[in-house]
């Protein structure tokens, strides 16, 4: 899932919202306030964080392929959603990425990376072309008065797609918000990369400090920053991994 423009190039600011299904082609293609004919949230006992899926195909668990409701935003989300990028060298790179690993789409989680080095040049020669924009500093700018009442808006950030949802009163205090934010979007997906890594890496009850590294890799795809995700107020997360039997009784924990 990601923003496009008229062109169904990649964009962070202004266009509808594509989902592409496994083989690349387009599923759905909305506006920013058709986002709850698209989008459902699920919500399981062991979190706080709510699992959003496909309203059309629904919740079907943490499974993938095509008949699995969830999806992923951001880097590669953006990537695999669009056409190509709207700026030169960004476009050679796009190309060069998907000829290098097969073909659009790509899921390999750690191809978020190599998305997000094509967005950060984009969004270098994007830089070049605003600042040369006598618009930019225009100041014939007027915003309408109008009541208030509700709106809704999305936009990419660095980590994906950003759904804001605010209803106001007369006095246009927030009467009912609702967000799903890149993370949000991506927890199922985080989960079964998790779960993936984890059942590569443990063999015969042997854990060492080595998995930590590498299913923090898992999920440091989606999200290099997650403390912040998850709003740890020093900066950093506290990793905890615990190893259950298949009776679900607690083997070890390891924490970091």
């Amino acid at each position: 899932m990601g923003t496009v423009d008229g062109d169904n190039r990649v964009n962070f600011y202004d266009g509808k919202i594509l989902v592409v299904d496994p083989q690349g082609g387009e599923f759905a293609k909305f506006a920013p306030n058709e986002y709850l004919d698209i989008i459902e949230e699920h919500v399981e006992p062991w979190t706080y964080v709510k699992l959003p899926y496909l309203k059309k195909i629904g919740w079907k668990g943490f499974t993938d392929g095509p008949e699995s409701g969830i999806y992923r935003v951001g880097p590669l989300g953006r990537l695999n959603a669009a056409d190509g990028m709207a700026t030169p060298i960004a476009q050679q790179e796009y190309e060069l990425m998907y000829k290098t690993l097969g073909g659009s789409p790509v899921h390999a989680t750690l191809a978020f990376h190599w998305a997000r080095l094509i967005e950060l040049m984009y969004a270098t020669e994007r830089c070049l072309e605003l600042v040369t924009d006598k618009d930019i500093t225009n100041t014939d700018i007027k915003n309408k008065p109008g009541k208030p009442n509700e709106g809704i808006g999305i936009v990419e950030a660095a980590r994906g797609t950003l759904i804001h949802h605010y209803t106001l009163d007369e006095k246009a205090l927030a009467k009912k918000v609702n967000l799903i934010v890149a993370t949000t979007h991506n927890a199922p997906g985080i989960c079964m990369s998790i779960k993936n890594a984890a059942s590569g890496l443990i063999h015969n009850g042997e854990v060492n400090d080595g998995l930590l590294n590498t299913v923090e890799m898992a999920f440091r795809a989606y999200d290099p920053c997650f403390a912040c995700a998850t709003h740890f107020a020093v900066g950093e997360m506290p990793l905890e991994i615990k190893i259950f039997d298949e009776q679900k009784q607690l083997l070890e924990t390891i924490r970091r």
